[in-house]
């Protein structure tokens, strides 16, 4: 069923236009991923991990602490498995607080989310949870967002809002690191003795703005690494700390290996030389981490 018709039938049915809710992209959960969670207490999901909120920080201009006020069962015919009805929640809650988003928001918002799964240990019923978390978008109408997932409503805690604040405090200030979206060229330079040598690796960005790791071997010294944010790049660039916007614009935007076009112009020793740092620099960062 497209879009006009998913409107005419949320219009019958509420009185009220949905198309935009409708329209939002949900995430489909790996089948497998039920099977490797363990079980949550009471109905709540599994904790998110910091990428977690963090992707789902970035993705969401609004982010709204909210008290659930009326939770509705809706039937909606889906486009897929032959037109057979899916189940969502129509939710209708109170705005406590908005810790992002630069138009604001009404005292009170409605939006549509899937109705919770006992497969699906990442989703849970709001009907049983008063304060929540949403990252969302806009609706078309006053009052109507739109969750940037299928997971973007969580039950609050303390510990995810604290998260949450300390993301979204990095994300709007003005030097905040950008996404990484590709490795560009990656250069090695021997030492004038054994055992020293450094790597640059520049990273292309979603903004334009210059990135660069550097990696500095010194003879009886461990190799050092660091990130630089501009055009200089120097010794005394460090290494991000983990569950920082830096480490995770690096830890979950890097591909796992350095890309051929990226040392093609060098000569094989250093080829090799710059292919051993980036490993380094990969198993420094650590997994990213996400579980949604």
């Amino acid at each position: 069923m497209n879009v006009n018709a998913l409107h005419s039938l949320a219009l019958r049915k509420f009185g009220k236009p949905f198309a935009a809710i409708f329209a939002v992209p949900f995430l489909i959960p790996s089948p497998a991923f039920a099977e490797r969670v363990a079980p949550v207490p009471k109905g709540l999901p599994q904790p998110l991990a910091w990428s977690d909120v963090a992707d789902l920080a970035t993705a969401a201009p609004l982010v709204i602490s909210a008290s659930v006020r009326k939770v509705s069962k809706v039937a909606i015919p889906s486009s897929e498995a032959g037109g057979a009805p899916q189940d969502y929640l129509l939710v209708r809650a109170r705005v406590n607080s908005l810790i992002r988003g630069d138009q604001g928001v009404p005292p009170e918002i409605r939006f549509l989310t899937f109705a919770p799964s006992a497969a699906d240990a990442r989703s849970f019923d709001p009907r049983k949870v008063k304060s929540v978390l949403i990252f969302a978008r806009q609706g078309r109408q006053p009052g109507e967002i739109r969750l940037v997932t299928r997971y973007a409503m969580r039950p609050a805690t303390p510990d995810l809002e604290t998260t949450t604040r300390a993301i979204v405090t990095e994300l709007l200030r003005q030097d905040a690191p950008p996404a990484v979206v590709a490795v560009g060229d990656a250069f090695h330079v021997p030492g004038t003795v054994a055992g020293e040598g450094e790597t640059q690796i520049f990273l292309k960005t979603a903004t334009g703005t210059p990135v660069s790791l550097s990696i500095v071997h010194r003879p009886g010294e461990p190799p050092r690494w660091g990130v630089a944010l501009g055009e200089v790049v120097d010794e005394t660039a460090a290494k991000p700390e983990k569950n920082s916007l830096l480490w995770y614009r690096l830890a979950c935007g890097l591909p796992d290996r350095l890309p051929p076009s990226a040392t093609q112009t060098l000569p094989l020793a250093d080829m090799e030389a710059a292919q051993s740092d980036y490993r380094f620099v990969l198993e420094s960062l650590g997994s990213c981490g996400r579980t949604l």
